[in-house]
């Protein structure tokens, strides 16, 4: 990934990358495109706030989730859990959505079944994503500060 005028060792989804027009719920790609940095979600019991943030930001809830099932009237949009269909927990322990940055792929409006909850987020141990791209959280944090709205994650 190359960002803030450096080179930044990334994930991606275990299945490669995929066509935004072919990526597909639970098919495990990241979508190329480019792909517009929406906001930031921060778990507050792990990570400090850094200074000169411009992106839209709040603090994680452990109530916070995400929808990915199609036939949900809020695919693809923030839930609070309890949630009556399948959606992905935020507050998570392994790490992974300590720092969230969401981005703009599939939500404008989204089509059922065409890709959810699709994040910059920290990695662990470098691992593939289900379809995200993954940094290291000090990487991550690092670069905060110097995303502005209107900024894009481009994906190749």
């Amino acid at each position: 990934m190359r960002a803030d005028g450096r080179e930044i060792a990334c994930s991606i989804g275990r299945s490669g990358t995929i066509s935004a027009a072919d990526k597909r719920e639970g098919d495990g790609a990241t979508p190329i495109g480019s792909w517009p940095l929406r906001g930031v979600l921060l778990r507050p019991d792990r990570v400090m706030m850094p200074a000169g943030v411009s992106l839209p930001w709040r603090w994680i809830r452990s109530s916070d989730g995400w929808s990915d099932d199609p036939a949900d009237p809020a695919y693809n949009q923030p839930i609070r859990h309890p949630h009556p269909r399948s959606a992905e927990h935020l507050w998570r322990e392994d790490g992974l959505y300590d720092i969230v940055i969401i981005l703009g792929h599939n939500d404008s409006p989204p089509v059922p079944g065409a890709g959810s909850a699709i994040f910059l987020h920290c990695w662990r141990d470098r691992a593939t994503t289900e379809g995200c791209v993954a940094v290291a959280g000090d990487d991550l944090l690092a670069l905060l500060p110097h995303f502005a709205p209107g900024d894009s994650l481009t994906i190749r």
